[in-house]
């Protein structure tokens, strides 16, 4: 039911606005159990995966792109000034879509039914958290699990960046940081840090089940989950890389790097200790 609308205050529009306002999108989508995908490559991976649709939002040239979704679906089409009016930004992919969250599935499933995992420890921007997913998801983890504080997958940022990787790759949250690893006994659990003294990631054999631990922007991971993780890794630095002072990566490369190696045949390197 293609519907066009022309009041940015008509309360049809509720979906998609404040789109700038983080803390308040936040409250709001959690509150209603939904999230925004943004652009026709990613509507339609939502789509395919199962996500039911809410509503549509689109200008009129991009009908056409959408078309053979857009059946029995509630869309509603504004003018390009009234997009921008109502979401506070150019949408230049030309379609915002309303989704209801899949109930996710528990820790402890996902680990039973995974053999490589990345776990995310208190990641705050939701670009970077996107900039994983994609990451995970082209590499071949399993699966992604993370803190109760860790930024949302589902924000609408998190998924334009993983271009839809949240959608391809099964992930969970914990409901208890302080005690969060033990579901993951029975896996070697890699704490990646920049130390030094830390064993060099591909020298490290792993087990049948192995899981990446991916600490903060800032601060890295905490102590806690560096002394409860069954060895410390690095990724090496050149050494004109370290007599720069420059001693390791951002997160989202680093999280690439190590993606690499989590999947590799284990049959290289040292056993963990």
């Amino acid at each position: 039911m293609v519907i066009e609308l022309h009041d940015p205050a008509d309360p049809r529009l509720t979906d998609f606005t404040h789109l700038r306002d983080v803390e308040l999108r936040k409250s709001l989508e959690a509150e209603h159990g939904l999230f925004l995908a943004e652009g026709e490559k990613v509507i339609r991976r939502a789509l395919q995966t199962g996500h039911p649709a809410r509503a549509f939002l689109t200008t009129p040239k991009w009908l056409t792109h959408l078309a053979d979704v857009l059946e029995n679906q509630v869309v509603y089409v504004v003018s390009d000034a009234l997009m921008e009016q109502v979401t506070g930004f150019p949408v230049h992919r030309g379609a915002l879509a309303s989704f209801e969250r899949l109930e996710l599935p528990s820790v402890a499933t996902l680990a039973r039914r995974s053999k490589r995992v990345i776990v995310l420890e208190d990641l705050v921007d939701h670009a970077n958290v996107g900039a994983i997913f994609r990451s995970a998801a082209a590499l071949g983890v399993d699966a992604v699990i993370l803190s109760p504080r860790c930024a949302d997958p589902l924000y609408r940022r998190s998924i334009k960046v993983s271009m839809g990787a949240v959608f391809a790759i099964p992930w969970a949250r914990m409901d208890d940081w302080h005690g969060g690893l033990a579901a993951l006994d029975g896996y070697d659990t890699l704490a990646l840090t920049p130390d030094a003294s830390a064993v060099s990631i591909d020298e490290v054999r792993l087990g049948e089940k192995a899981a990446l631990l991916l600490g903060s922007e800032g601060d890295g991971l905490s102590s806690r989950w560096l002394d409860q993780a069954t060895e410390r890794v690095r990724i090496p630095m050149s050494p004109a890389a370290l007599k720069n002072g420059v001693d390791s990566l951002n997160v989202v490369a680093a999280a690439a790097i190590a993606c690499h190696s989590l999947v590799r045949p284990s049959s290289a390197g040292s056993a963990p200790s």
